[in-house]
């Protein structure tokens, strides 16, 4: 199970790979968001700040149907640097506080880096979440639902991808890759396994992707490409979404309205 740092005022840490046996030292980053002076009218501003509010929870939470019953109960802490025409940067000191009304969670987001790019139309967002079951007593009707709205927002997603990758089980669940060649890509061309004497979750060995080329994986009739962006990315059972790996398509479009705790199950009521 990767291990989440995260304080008010401070960037995130996750540790993916430690000792079991061990002590471990992390040292948290303080934040220092310099935000650009900008001379500006009250009215101007307030329309600005509702534009740019609109774009980045369309962007930050999705706009699939778990995304659009999602709720920021904390807009005023979220900022924004009003001096770049092309570059949306947002900034919140105070973890993001969502109520995702179709899935049953109260999310903690501590947002450590937000930025959409206007030109491309493209954003890079990171940070640490954390859930909390948010569910009504009694309503056993709603509660069904909820587990229904989370099976769907699981399959297909990055973590139903990399737990099929984990266990080999691509094809059994559905998913099937082939490379920007468009050769057909399977678990033993882009799964390197070692032993190692750090202790991961399995405590026996550690998995990495390595591929040189893009891959587009195929669900459901629905395609997403996956890039690495270094040679060999670590991963685990859990289907844990590294840093490590550029999303584009159908999987990009589940976002944090659809996102799920590390110990999900789909098979769990």
């Amino acid at each position: 199970m990767p291990l989440s740092v995260s304080c008010i005022g401070y960037y995130s840490q996750t540790v993916s790979r430690y000792s079991l046996t061990e002590p471990l030292t992390i040292f948290l980053e303080p934040k220092d968001f310099r935000l650009y002076e900008i001379v500006i009218s009250a009215k101007s501003l307030v329309r600005k700040r509702k534009s740019y509010l609109r774009l980045f929870k369309k962007e930050f939470l999705g706009t699939s149907v778990n995304a659009l019953s999602c709720d920021i109960l904390n807009e005023d802490d979220i900022n924004f640097d009003y001096g770049s025409d092309d570059t949306l940067k947002v900034f919140a000191m105070k973890p993001i506080l969502v109520r995702n009304n179709a899935l049953g969670y109260l999310i903690t987001y501590y947002l450590d880096k937000f930025e959409y790019y206007r030109n491309t139309k493209s954003f890079v967002y990171k940070g640490n979440i954390i859930f909390e079951e948010d569910l009504p007593d009694g309503n056993q009707a709603r509660q069904r639902a909820y587990v229904e709205c989370r099976k769907e927002a699981y399959l297909g997603s990055r973590m139903h991808f990399l737990r099929s990758l984990w266990a080999a089980k691509l094809p059994r669940n559905g998913f099937q890759m082939s490379d920007s060649m468009e050769k057909i890509v399977g678990y033993k061309d882009i799964v390197i396994q070692e032993a190692g004497n750090v202790q991961d979750e399995n405590r026996q060995y550690m998995k990495y992707i390595s591929y040189p080329l893009p891959i587009t994986i195929y669900y459901d009739n629905k395609a997403s490409r996956m890039t690495l962006l270094n040679q060999r990315v670590y991963f685990n059972k859990i289907g844990f979404d590294l840093q490590g790996i550029f999303w584009e398509g159908e999987m990009l479009k589940k976002r944090v309205g659809d996102a799920l705790p590390y110990e999900y199950d789909m098979n769990s009521r």
